[in-house]
């Protein structure tokens, strides 16, 4: 039990991959950094175990190594080992039934996020500099908020994705973790191929009011931080706040489809919001289906609580829908791009709020997640770039807050994200002796 102790019980296995040899290590952009990989990238001679000890009894060693791992090692990092993941990548609390769930540093009573939990709380846990996760439906941007770092879900489709299990390819991304803006921007370097350039000032920051009002925690705990920040670097003049759920009921008119009955009466739900997580959950569910069906039905795999309802929802799933998604996410994209233009951000809640407490009950698990889902479906649906920013703790629990900027702007975003962090961390103390 030491050794599941010491790392936290971020590790699937350890296992060193070396960058290849090279006359001048010191030139290359990772050079000694260390990094660790969630266990759906394909690295050659081991098993992607994705989770579930099924899938790694029933699937041989790859043979190739995922080219994003291959890219980090080129680039001077050390991998380290393999970390846990939630079965199937189906989650987005980090527990895993088979292998264990990984110890969230930042409040060790609950639940780490999932389904990268391993490659977040090694990178919380400073076992390594930085790590590779997925993210489909929030993956990546919630351990990155419930363990306090930073995390990317880069644009859709900009990093590839060959030698890594598919979830539900529409909304697949790889991301990364990182302590630090500094390195998820040189990680970010390596992986988009981005030229230095010069970091470009923001047009202007959209605060959606009513997305902030979803917060359990006090929302100026959030907002005047991140507020006080950009008045500080840019001007306060850059600021516009406005109401995203009506907007998007405006802009996305083939949403009403799925405007089911009850929507408008969620307590501390946006109805339009509401509508588009309910799309993407459905194509998300078809995609997994389409994908992993005939694996299901031959090997009945042994799933834990919540992963076997939701993969049995999914195995229901009828793609009568498909072309009213496609319209939804072409609307939806559109009027994002408007909204934003060339330079602008929308800054929203990561989450709704902290983490839960380990082994909380099912349906109220299924409420927190429902709540997550508005807030994460907007880069989901709009294949736009969010990073998750630390904002300290508020009552020994860690407080995120989300910048989303349009399609391909990842570069401008990361150089954002690191300009921002000096005059952050100085509000983020003065918010938190406040608090006490």
């Amino acid at each position: 039990m030491a050794a599941v102790k010491s790392d936290s019980g971020a590790f699937m296995e350890k296992l060193l991959l070396h960058p290849p040899p090279t006359a001048s290590p010191q030139q290359l952009p990772l050079n000694g950094l260390t990094f660790a990989i969630k266990d759906i990238f394909d690295i050659e001679g081991y098993v992607t175990g994705f989770g579930n000890p099924d899938w790694a009894r029933t699937h041989s060693p790859a043979v190739s190594t995922a080219p994003v791992v291959l890219a980090l090692l080129n680039a001077g990092a050390t991998s380290v080992g393999k970390t846990v993941m939630d079965e199937m990548a189906y989650s987005i609390q980090g527990e895993n039934i088979h292998y264990g769930t990984p110890v969230n540093p930042c409040a060790p009573d609950r639940i780490p996020g999932g389904s990268s939990s391993g490659s977040a709380v090694a990178v919380a846990a400073k076992l390594v500099d930085f790590s590779l996760g997925t993210d489909t439906g929030g993956s990546v941007r919630v351990p990155a908020s419930f363990c306090g770092i930073y995390g990317i879900r880069p644009s859709h489709a900009v990093v590839p994705t060959t030698g890594v299990i598919p979830m539900a390819q529409s909304f697949d991304t790889v991301g990364w973790f990182a302590r630090d803006p500094v390195i998820l921007n040189q990680v970010g370097h390596v992986l988009l191929q981005l030229p230095n350039v010069e970091p470009v000032q923001p047009s202007h920051i959209i605060i959606p009011d009513d997305c902030f009002q979803l917060l359990s925690i006090p929302s100026d705990r959030v907002t005047q931080v991140l507020l006080k920040s950009v008045e500080k670097l840019f001007g306060g003049q850059i600021v516009r706040h406005t109401n995203l759920g009506d907007y998007v009921k405006d802009k996305v008119p083939s949403l009403k489809h799925f405007m089911g009955e009850g929507n408008d009466q969620l307590e501390n739900n946006i109805p339009s919001l509401v509508a588009l997580s309910k799309a993407m959950r459905w194509f998300q569910r078809y995609e997994f289906k389409i994908n992993h069906e005939e694996w299901i039905s031959s090997v009945k795999p042994d799933l834990g609580p919540g992963i076997s309802e939701r993969v049995q929802e999914a195995l229901m799933t009828t793609g009568e829908d498909i072309d009213i998604f496609h319209t939804i996410r072409n609307e939806f994209r559109a009027a994002l791009t408007d909204l934003l233009e060339e330079f602008g951000i929308l800054a929203i809640p990561t989450v709704p709020g902290p983490p839960v407490k380990l082994q909380t009950e099912s349906v109220a698990l299924e409420t927190v997640r429902s709540r997550a889902a508005s807030l994460l479906s907007i880069a989901g649906v709009s294949g736009f770039c969010q990073v998750n920013i630390p904002l300290g703790m508020h009552e020994n629990l860690p407080v995120s807050v989300s910048l989303l900027a349009k399609h391909g702007a990842d570069g401008f975003l990361l150089n954002l994200v690191e300009k921002l962090d000096g005059s952050l961390k100085e509000q983020i103390e003065i918010a938190q002796r406040k608090s006490f």
